[in-house]
């Protein structure tokens, strides 16, 4: 749902452009192709090491009943598009009940489905259906606040003396009086703009809400909070679910003693102002404190008592993880004794935002060196943010630089998860009048911030009315971009040169190849700061290179491999690059990718 560190919605306005890979320049034994690959990545109990985990906004997926919404049902019917992109679990944004403020990330019932995407029999329907796939259906769980349409919160406004009154974040304001409700708690800031403080004029009193208004945030310090989501968990393993997605974890505690947040400011002294035209703050009294990862230890301790109905093997903890660094990160895989997530989204690569190979190397070391024995879970792009196009590309090499960057996705080590029409390369388009705008964000923030419709915009399954995503006389909730005339699925999965063929290729890669199923990444020619090159190495298998040219230009690499022959076999390339029979000096084309098994 929320982005808690500023750089994470940092967009460049781009274009996307084309480029595609040419068939007779890619020499490999793995072919995009429809037919499905058992993975050798790991056992049933850690299938989730080296998955592929593909990211679903129920709205803009695929509308299954002409309303212009899409829904669970229309997800069933794309389930064998996601086996033969070689998916091994979807994760659902939330579909719950929800007045649709946050579009789902405000929930009025969390055992339950919102009409607008069906049923709990339609959900029922979803698992089983992804079961016999081999897919299984991650939930998101959020944990931070509910709805304000809650029955928790209307209960705890309904009196200060309500049982449910300390379920939520309730003060008193500076200098409050029988008349007067005196002035904020503190200088706290939602992270969708302005005051964190909302007065509530029946009880005479402030609840504290990090994101909207309409989002009261749960107070974690009370142990019927606790017991409540365990509950909520509970409900939905038993009905099949493969594990959860967990929102904005990071944000649970906040400094008891409301303390000011700090204010940032220029090398002058002078504060910043923020998207919202608010003075900036720093997070760190509202963000990360240390007892969340109490409540992730328990959490984990609670998920893993139940065996899987639907699958053998552990149900998977994903965490939202937006964290400052690489010791932050492991500490949110918890301990050997006390654990915590298996896979906490590695947002010090998501988020670079830009093609600079040092920092790749550098960061993509960290994850395989810093984290112990854990793993990694790398992406690129979420609901939040705006797609690659706007955030890596240049409006001509677009497709190109999608390319290498899901290169560095699958190839390296390692759990992927990427976002719905990524692998079609569809295009950040945001609306260009605040009229049009839908997301609260883009009205608050406008037009400094046009909030997130550029990348929720509906799948654009082929070239018809709507891009197949809702009935032709409909009206999606989001308008289709005009991109969908050509990037599209039936006009990429026809094409061996796409980026579709391109995802299929290396995800099959991923889960066929036993160095990239199992091998650690070593990084290679770590002097060049144009090409990224790593190598995988599995024991008993051969060493598999990889290079990724980060840059518009021709770029030489040289790779070399301590204690291999240097023969090699080309698995996956991209047009005009090498196929060497043996490593050593060779050049790479604008954004080309060479990947070679070496004997």
């Amino acid at each position: 749902m929320h982005w808690t560190k500023s750089i994470a919605r940092c967009a460049i306005a781009l274009s996307l452009g084309a480029a595609a890979l040419s068939g007779g320049g890619q020499t490999t034994p793995v072919q995009a192709t429809t037919q499905p690959v058992a993975s050798i990545s790991a056992s049933a109990q850690n299938w989730w090491k080296n998955a592929v985990i593909y990211e679903i906004y129920p709205r803009s997926f695929q509308d299954s009943n002409g309303d212009g919404i899409g829904d669970l049902n229309g997800i069933t019917k794309r389930l064998d598009y996601l086996k033969d992109l070689g998916v091994d679990a979807i994760w659902l944004t939330p579909c719950y009940p929800s007045p649709q403020v946050d579009f789902g990330y405000d929930i009025s019932d969390y055992k339950n489905i919102d009409p607008q995407y069906g049923t709990l029999a339609d959900f029922d329907r979803l698992v089983a259906e992804a079961r016999k796939r081999n897919i299984r259906v991650l939930m998101d769980m959020v944990m931070n606040h509910t709805s304000d349409q809650h029955k928790w919160f209307l209960e705890s406004r309904s009196s200060r003396t309500s049982p449910y009154r300390d379920w939520y974040m309730w003060h008193d304001g500076k200098g409050e009086t029988a008349t007067d409700k005196g002035e904020v708690p503190n200088n706290w800031q939602s992270d969708f703009g302005h005051s964190a403080w909302e007065w509530d004029e029946k009880t005479r009193q402030y609840y504290y809400h990090k994101f909207y208004i309409q989002q009261p945030d749960v107070n974690w310090d009370n142990p019927k909070i606790h017991a409540a989501f365990k509950d909520i968990i509970r409900f939905w393993l038993k009905r099949g679910v493969g594990g959860f997605r967990f929102d904005a974890i990071t944000t649970l505690f906040e400094d008891p003693n409301l303390t000011d947040e700090d204010v940032l400011k220029d090398k002058d002294g002078k504060p910043y102002l923020n998207a919202y035209g608010d003075i900036a703050l720093n997070d760190t009294r509202t963000n990360n404190l240390p007892r969340n990862h109490e409540v992730m230890q328990e959490m984990r301790a609670w998920t893993d008592t139940f065996g899987s109905n639907a699958f053998p093997g552990s149900r998977v903890l994903i965490g939202e993880t937006y964290v400052p660094n690489i010791a932050d990160l492991a500490a949110e895989y918890g301990t050997a004794e006390k654990p915590e997530f298996q896979l906490p989204m590695d947002t010090q690569v998501a988020f670079i935002n830009k093609l600079d190979v040092a920092q790749f190397r550098a960061r993509l070391a960290d994850v395989e060196t810093q984290i112990g024995d854990h793993t990694p879970l790398l992406l690129f792009d979420n609901h939040d943010n705006p797609r690659l196009d706007a955030r890596y590309g240049d409006g001509v090499h677009d497709t190109d630089i999608q390319r290498a960057l899901s290169t560095v996705l699958f190839a390296s080590r390692g759990a992927a998860l990427f976002y719905y029409g990524d692998e079609i390369g569809m295009k950040t388009t945001p609306p260009t009048r605040k009229e049009d705008v839908k997301d609260p964000i883009g009205v608050i923030g406008w037009p400094k911030e046009k909030g997130r419709d550029g990348e929720r915009t509906p799948m654009q399954w082929d070239a018809t009315a709507h891009a197949g995503f809702t009935a032709a006389g409909a009206t999606p909730w989001l308008p289709v971009p005009p991109s969908a005339a050509s990037i599209n699925v039936e006009a990429e999965k026809s094409d061996p040169n796409s980026l579709l063929a391109w995802y299929q290729s290396l995800i099959r890669l991923k889960k066929a190849n036993p160095a990239f199923a199992q091998g650690n990444d070593t990084m290679l020619d770590t002097a060049n700061t144009k090409v990224l090159s790593w190598m995988r190495q599995a024991p008993g298998a051969p060493v598999v290179v990889v290079s990724v040219n980060f840059t518009a230009e021709p770029q030489t690499v040289y790779l070399s491999v301590p204690g291999s022959g240097g023969k090699t076999k080309t698995l996956l390339k991209t047009p005009g690059a090498p196929d060497p029979a043996w490593l050593g000096q060779f050049q790479l084309g604008p954004y080309g990718v060479y990947i070679g098994e070496v004997e």
